[in-house]
């Protein structure tokens, strides 16, 4: 399983009907809304590298209102409950 992050700029009274419609597409798994350079933060899954640029290019370019996204893929996961069993090895 693939995940990547999908960083979007979207038209400025859009941006609402933009996030409405990532979640519709299979594979997003959270949408946030944010503040700077990007306006909505997504959480794609799939199967591979190759099924996440399919993801990207032909469903989330063609969402109306959507100016510009970075796809960013993950390496690793990293989280609180990964840090306390790492450090419970052994105590």
């Amino acid at each position: 399983m693939t995940t990547a992050i999908v960083l979007i700029k979207a038209a400025s009274l859009q941006v609402n009907q933009v996030a409405q419609q990532l979640l519709e597409i299979d594979g997003i798994r959270q949408v946030y809304s944010v503040a700077g350079r990007y306006d909505l933060v997504a959480l794609l899954e799939a199967a591979n590298n190759e099924a996440v640029a399919a993801i990207v290019t032909d469903r989330i370019h063609k969402i109306d209102g959507l100016r510009d996204t970075d796809t960013m893929f993950a390496f690793a996961s990293h989280s609180r409950k990964d840090m306390e069993a790492m450090f419970s090895v052994g105590s």
